[in-house]
């Protein structure tokens, strides 16, 4: 284990991927949540988000969330 794997996530990055486990009801929501629960814009979010499910330690964290987010970014990839 290298020492980058032995900490933890920061607050940030465990806010975001709990942003990830609810559901949203309806178009907008989401993104409403991100800017006023996280203070960043949308794209940012994504940004890291996207680098998170290539994060061990996102993995160890939350494995149900990052493991069903990776194999969504997986089949769109596949599908292009």
């Amino acid at each position: 284990m290298t020492e980058s794997e032995g900490r933890g996530l920061r607050e940030r990055e465990r806010a975001v991927l709990a942003l990830e486990r609810e559901s949203w009801p309806g178009p907008g929501a989401k993104e409403r949540a991100v800017r006023e629960r996280l203070g960043m814009s949308p794209v940012r979010y994504y940004q890291l988000l996207n680098a998170l499910l290539d994060d061990e330690r996102a993995l160890a964290h939350d494995p149900v969330t990052v493991n069903r987010l990776r194999r969504v970014r997986d089949g769109k990839r596949t599908r292009r």
